[in-house]
């Protein structure tokens, strides 16, 4: 994952070294935006799903993952699916632009100030990332599960501005922005970690051990070896799978929390351990803090593979490798 070039090898030739620098963070802020939004849009029909089933949507509170696949372009149509999806794309280029960046940079202070490298400095590096990202981008998300909630026929927001306007006014001023914070924190940290920590260490496996196998010459730099597409989506699918089973029931805790006052028992889920004991005592473990998690698999395989396979693939084209 991490950008193996330094600044001044990857930068074109005869321009000034802050030119360069500054040329090199917007070439990697533009590769993670691109993975992010490729990454979400392959998914955000079985995103919506999820959201409905993890905060017991009374409209589909009856029904499973696929069932709810099934019902909801009969009830809202097939551009149902993708709603909310607006503000996912407003929310995830910076955030997958923020995460991907700020690995390598974190990575490589772990390693040159600090003196941590190995597997170690990945898991660090991504735990840090992810929630430098989450930082930066949560009122979008909060902003984009609101609308990701609602059923055609029961609409509390009309769109972006007007969520945005309706939970200052309500819910607190910018505060209200920030409900479900902890949690979201708490589980990104774990979710990026290991994420970032399972895909490097498999690509570092797979060039060392089966090079002529698994890896092949980067398009941009020959001397630098880098995984073969399908080798390169296997790798995120597993990194994303075994991310999510760590990370799962913070999640669901988050999703209560982000929508707030739309929930009859709101307030119940106003801190992370009152939802995580709210969820539980209501709905249990399989019920509650793992409902949809089946759903998650089907998700987060392709997600987390198209992810890393694209920023992958924008490192090359943009000369980053």
């Amino acid at each position: 994952m991490a950008t193996e070039a330094s600044v001044s090898s990857t930068a074109p030739p005869g321009l000034p070294t802050p030119a360069r620098k500054e040329y090199y963070w917007l070439r990697s802020f533009v590769s993670g935006g691109v993975a992010g939004c490729c990454a979400k849009t392959t998914i955000a029909p079985l995103d919506r799903v999820k959201i409905l089933l993890q905060a017991h949507n009374p409209h589909y509170k009856d029904l499973g993952v696929f069932a709810t696949l099934c019902s909801v372009p009969q009830k809202e149509g097939y551009l149902g699916l993708y709603k909310g999806n607006g503000a996912m794309m407003v929310r995830i280029f910076p955030y997958g632009a923020i995460q991907f960046m700020a690995f390598d940079q974190y990575k490589k202070l772990l390693s040159k100030k600090l003196g941590i490298s190995g597997h170690v400095h990945r898991l660090m590096a991504g735990s840090m990332a992810g929630i430098t990202a989450v930082i930066c981008t949560y009122p979008l998300d909060v902003i984009r599960v609101r609308l990701a909630f609602q059923v055609k026929g029961h609409h509390r927001y009309t769109g972006i501005i007007h969520a945005f306007q309706t939970i200052y006014k309500s819910e607190g001023g910018i505060s209200g922005f920030y409900r479900g914070l902890m949690p979201t924190v708490i589980g990104m940290a774990p979710y990026a970690g290991f994420s970032f920590f399972t895909f490097g260490t498999l690509k570092s496996l797979g060039l060392s051990h089966a090079p002529t196998l698994l890896g092949r010459p980067s398009s941009d730099n020959p001397e630098v070896l880098v995984l073969k597409t399908h080798v390169n989506l296997l790798c995120g699918g597993i990194a994303g799978a075994i991310a999510q089973t760590i990370s799962y029931p913070l999640d669901v805790a988050r999703r209560q929390m982000q929508l707030g006052s739309i929930l009859p028992d709101s307030e119940k889920c106003l801190t992370l351990s009152s939802t995580l004991k709210h969820v539980y005592t209501t709905y249990g473990v399989k019920k509650g803090l793992y409902r949809g998690l089946s759903l998650n698999y089907i998700r987060c395989i392709p997600s987390q593979a198209v992810a890393f396979t694209t920023y992958e693939f924008m490192k090359q084209t943009l000369h980053l490798s």
